[in-house]
């Protein structure tokens, strides 16, 4: 389960969800969530490795993942059993990266759904 507050994503994805948002007027907090679902349909899956969460943006929760929050807890719990604390931010994090390299392309909100 991810901790209520001081989430973070690394500062790459946070620049790509910027990015998106002029082009698309999709806030960041939305595009993460569509891109956390987004990588783990496509099969992706976080192997444990460092990922740095130096971005700008130190959201709560709620903000990031706002009526999603017990889907995407869900959805990590049961892909990554072992993972809590740090690794579970860190493989949250991880996806919204991925996601939002499939998704970077969008010029539209029709484009990212």
């Amino acid at each position: 389960m991810l901790p209520a507050r001081n989430l973070k994503i690394p500062k790459e994805t946070e620049s790509h969800l910027e990015r998106l948002e002029l082009r698309t007027r999709v806030t960041p907090n939305v595009s993460s969530r569509i891109a956390f679902f987004t990588s783990v349909e496509s099969g992706y899956r976080y192997d444990g490795g460092y990922i740095a969460l130096d971005s700008k943006r130190n959201l709560d929760k709620v903000t990031w993942l706002g009526e999603l929050s017990n889907a995407v807890d869900a959805t990590l719990t049961l892909l990554y059993p072992e993972l809590n604390g740090d690794g579970i931010k860190r493989a949250w994090a991880d996806h919204v990266r991925d996601g939002v390299t499939r998704m970077r392309a969008a010029e539209s909100i029709q484009e990212l759904i």
